[in-house]
């Protein structure tokens, strides 16, 4: 197994990705094996032997960089072009070695990607870049092609699944074009073969490979073999790649519903009433620009719900609209995307088969499906085994996060979402579909939801969509609001009206058991989101106050921040009450909790209300819970740094070594993590609420999508503690 030494002494090991054809999707294979590496070792570096243009910027190569945990320039990372092989094959290995040394020396682990058969007539490329992998010292994943490669329209679902048969006859070739060049296979993995012939294929390539030696003799082990099913959307062009190889322009439409995918073409050169039979679902459709009466029926037709929901319409042709049909559309307010074109039908038509999907770049939903699949049909864990890659000691926040994705697909939980009418909700429920992290109920009228998810190119199939005035839940969540709200005098009536809130409906659900968990706010208050649940849900046995804290996951560690965003100036009782909270919240996401309650001064030293507020809530913390580590009062640095921690307080099981921190009230709190934030670059999770009997969190009015899927899975994980 190649293993190597970076600068810091540790052992960098590293794996060359190589496919024996084009287009056999090596990108989808290098995200997921980049991914898995990302999960259990802090620094992960990506290297390109072969840029695939120089005309412009790899994209392959950019998508693996703008992988979370990735930190290295484009230029670094890209070893020699085609024009470099072609003039001096020997010298341009010798330059990429060179390259990615540099690179290797940086990382902990290097993915490497070969070359993407973009050079004509290259029937030795393979045998190059085992030449390359067997200079570097790394130990080759083969990607083969499931199927055959059948050329014009092949990204549109036209080419033709290989046979088991097939798929081990290209094996054994390139197996053996692979040990010629004294190059170690460590894996194959079959992309894009038969959903039907997945265990043939497999059992193929397996035979191949235990009647060849594909190790070396003393380091003879089982090379697994894997094979991942053809998914059209993962090969489907998005609306914004038909936008590229077009040389269109957007002159209509939702700017957002480029990223969705292109199943299909359809050329409307005939009259409005054939065309519109012809329409297909997730189509672009080809119309000239001077048939204006064929455009407005196909904007009819899309918008009406009874044809095909459509991926956008091309216009070709050049000509301009005439100033009442861009009226017309206008008054229509379709967000169907309209691209124009001066290229002619054909040309336009053979321009949009040709055209390729980019894994990352135009379509979240492609990136997720892509990673989904991998961790679904390649066991990663024994992936980064062999590889000889182990968890380290330090936890970076992306560890973190991929920890927290883990813990929630363990026991999956419902989680309901009550403002399925923002887009970055709908992608982030996307997200936790395909990847497992969650089952999800998202509030809203099921048609514009679903319709609006199916604009955007995402897949909610799996989610339930239910309207916050479905008659039958609101009268149950009448009669339970009526019930528990009655000494404050609600009637039913009232109850009724209250109910259809989306905040007060979601949080019915979970108190009566139809969800495990609510996370709202992306669009509300934070008093919108959590008031009913103050009313409803109510406080856990034996704590006064509901708190939140962040989880600040820094570059090597996580802590826990407490509160930073509910109560404003806690009494010592609620301190206490915050601190306990915060142990067992730090406990329940793998913190080994050790308590610091802070204040201006440490131990002793200081006198003042604010300082024994802090001495009595610490006492109060060591009355309730005495088996939990806490020290106060203290200041932040001697919490946080040994060598302060050994002059102010030595001997302290918890000074220097704190993992949660209480601040004595919200104005510190608040401030302190936003200036950690921003300063050290951590990465804070959460409000995270606690103290409540069922877990309920709110997002931040900016939230970004991947900060809602966070927050699900943190809330899916409370659930699965609240329910012990």
């Amino acid at each position: 197994m190649s293993e190597a030494r970076n600068r810091l002494g540790r052992v960098t090991q590293s794996i060359y990705i190589t496919s024996a054809e084009g287009h056999s999707g090596k990108s989808t294979v290098a995200l997921g094996v980049l991914d898995a590496l990302s999960r259990v070792t802090p620094r992960v570096g990506v290297f390109r032997p072969i840029a695939r243009s120089t005309a412009e910027r790899d994209y392959v190569l950019e998508m693996l960089l703008d992988h979370d945990g990735v930190d290295l320039d484009y230029d670094d990372c890209v070893g020699v072009t085609y024009d470099d092989v072609r003039d001096d094959a020997d010298a341009a290995l010798g330059r990429i070695v060179e390259r990615y040394k540099a690179v290797e020396a940086q990382c902990d682990a290097v993915v490497v990607i070969g070359s993407d058969y973009t050079d004509v007539g290259s029937p030795a490329e393979l045998a190059y870049n085992a030449r390359i992998a067997a200079n570097l010292g790394a130990p080759v994943l083969l990607v083969l092609g499931g199927r055959a490669q059948q050329g014009q329209g092949e990204t549109l679902g036209l080419s033709v699944a290989r046979t088991p048969h097939e798929v081990g006859q290209i094996a054994s070739l390139a197996v053996a074009e692979l040990l010629h060049e004294r190059a170690e296979v460590f894996a194959v993995i079959v992309n894009r073969a038969d959903p039907d012939e997945l265990d043939g294929v497999v059992a193929s390539v397996r035979q191949v490979i235990d009647t060849t030696p594909v190790t070396p003799i003393d380091e003879r082990r089982p090379v697994p073999v894997w094979a991942l099913p053809e998914d059209r959307f993962l090969i489907a062009p998005s609306m914004r790649g038909v936008l590229r190889s077009v040389e269109g322009e957007l002159i209509k439409g939702d700017p957002e519903l480029l990223t969705r995918e292109v199943l299909g073409v359809v050329v409307a050169g005939m009259s409005m009433v054939n065309v519109l039979p012809r329409l297909k679902e997730s189509a672009v459709i080809v119309i000239p620009a001077d048939r204006s009466e064929v455009l407005l029926a196909t904007l009819l037709a899309n918008a009406s719900g009874t044809f095909p929901s459509l991926a956008g319409i091309v216009l070709n042709g050049g000509f301009e609209l005439p100033d009442p049909i861009v009226r017309l559309i206008d008054g229509l307010g379709s967000p169907l995307p309209i691209i124009a074109t001066d290229l002619g039908t054909y040309d336009t038509a053979v321009r949009i088969m040709n055209t390729r999907g980019r894994l990352a770049a135009d379509s979240q939903r492609r990136y997720d499906t892509a990673l989904a699949m991998f961790e679904r049909h390649v066991d990663t864990a024994l992936l980064t085994r062999e590889l000889g890659v182990a968890r380290p000691s330090v936890v970076t926040p992306l560890m973190f996060e991929y920890g927290l994705v883990d813990r929630a697909r363990t026991d999956k939980r419902r989680i309901v979402l009550p403002e399925g009418t923002d887009d970055r909700v709908l992608r982030a429920a996307a997200t936790v579909l395909s990847r497992g992290i969650a089952d999800l109920t998202i509030l809203g009228e099921p048609i514009e939801v679903r319709g609006r998810a199916i604009e955007l190119g995402i897949d909610i199939r799996d989610a339930e969509v239910l309207s916050p005035f479905d008659a039958v839940h609101v009268d149950k969540f009448a009669t339970e609001y009526a019930r528990l709200r009655a000494h404050k005098g609600v009637t039913y009536a009232q109850a009724a009206d209250t109910v259809t809130d989306v905040s007060y409906f979601g949080t019915l659900m979970v108190h009566l058991g139809l969800a495990d968990g609510m996370v709202s706010g992306a669009a509300h208050t934070t008093a919108h989101t959590i008031r009913p649940a103050f009313e409803i849900i109510k406080t856990a046995p034996g704590v006064s106050v509901v708190s939140s804290v962040f989880l600040m996951a820094l570059a090597d560690r996580v802590l826990v921040y407490g509160d930073c965003a509910v109560i404003p100036d806690p009494t010592s009782e609620q301190l206490a009450d915050i601190a306990v909270s915060s142990a067992a919240t730090a406990e329940q996401f793998g913190i080994e909790p050790r308590v610091a309650m802070l204040s201006y001064s440490t131990g002793e030293s200081g006198t003042g209300a604010d300082v024994e507020k802090v001495r009595t809530a610490t006492a109060l913390v060591r009355e309730r819970a005495p088996e939990l580590l806490v020290e106060g009062p203290i200041q932040y640095d001697a919490a946080a740094d040994a060598a302060v921690a050994k002059a102010k307080m030595p001997g302290s099981e918890v000074a220097g070594r704190a993992t949660v921190f209480v601040f004595p009230d919200l104005n510190t709190g608040n401030n302190t993590y936003k200036a950690v934030q921003r300063s050290a670059g951590a990465v804070a999770i959460g409000p995270v609420l606690q103290g409540l009997n069922k877990p309920i969190n709110d997002l931040s009015r900016g939230a970004l999508v991947d900060d809602i899927v966070n927050t699900i899975a943190i809330t899916a994980i409370q659930a699965q503690g609240s329910s012990k």
